[in-house]
């Protein structure tokens, strides 16, 4: 059983980043997209002109939310052999509603990847209020290109 993070978000968070669970290296530095080849940070820094990218989760976290960004994970817990979501099983996910009375501003859901939105929507549906985007994961698993990457997640923001 893996344990997802806790939410890096606060009362200014507008836009809130879904992933479904973090992966092996990410788990591991318990920092999200971790891996050096996910393009999650490169598309943030690259979409704010704040290259080069800092080495510090810490800083990452404080770009995100000087622009207003949370990030969390679709699922609290589950099992997974490796880092790809087509493995999960047994999974629980995060509480939801009780994060959207805490933080009522949260407007809009960008999901990073498929698979976080499939798990999210089958557990709560469409929550009123909230804008949806569902983008291509970041993950070096998804072999398309940073800059198609980036194209498509520039369109959110």
């Amino acid at each position: 059983m893996i344990q997802s993070f806790l939410p890096y978000i606060d009362h200014n968070t507008r836009i809130l980043i879904l992933g479904t669970m973090p992966g092996v290296q990410s788990l591991a530095r318990q920092e999200y997209y971790a891996h050096p080849r996910n393009h999650f940070w490169k598309i943030m820094y690259t979409l704010f002109n704040s290259l080069p990218m800092d080495d510090a989760f810490s800083k990452k976290i404080n770009l995100l939310q000087e622009h207003a960004i949370g990030l969390w994970d679709v699922l609290e817990n589950c099992e997974r052999k490796g880092s790809l979501d087509v493995h999960i099983k047994n999974q629980k996910e995060n509480d939801f509603i009780s994060l959207f009375e805490q933080y009522p501003q949260i407007n809009t859901i960008i999901f990073n990847g498929k698979e976080s939105h499939k798990y999210f929507f089958k557990k709560f549906g469409q929550i009123k209020g909230i804008t949806y985007y569902v983008m291509p994961s970041t993950s070096p698993a998804n072999t398309m290109s940073f800059d198609k990457k980036f194209a498509l997640w520039s369109s959110c923001f």
